[in-house]
């Protein structure tokens, strides 16, 4: 148990420290973030709500509350990485690694996060 505990607070910490990262460049970078978007034909005015529903993401797999709301948490970064590979593999712009890494750490987090939180 102490290796699942270990690997899922690793798991956990990358993963929000990914996000929290992200969250920030759209704030502080929001027009380079906006032609970003532009480039992969996504609507640019999604830039700053992305970036909160980011924050809020990370809130809710942090504070574990709400089984619900981190189920939901876990399931829009989810589609968050699925949605930034395919527009990174599309431009093939070799952007595609961090989404990958990204969808690996929120897997263990997930999984490892329902025996050690939830148990």
């Amino acid at each position: 148990m102490r290796t699942q505990k270990s690997i899922y607070w690793i798991a956990t910490a990358a993963l929000c420290l990914l996000f929290l990262y992200s969250a920030g460049m759209y704030f502080i970078n929001t027009e380079m973030v906006k032609g970003f978007f532009k480039s992969f034909n996504y609507p640019s005015y999604l830039v700053i709500p992305l970036a909160i529903a980011k924050v809020v993401a990370v809130g809710m797999i942090v504070w574990r509350k709400s089984k619900w709301l981190t189920e939901w948490a876990y399931a829009g970064l989810f589609f968050d990485l699925i949605l930034a590979f395919l527009a990174h593999y599309k431009a093939a712009d070799g952007g595609t690694i961090l989404p990958l890494v990204g969808m690996i750490v929120l897997l263990l987090s997930y999984l490892f996060g329902k025996d050690v939180r939830y148990n």
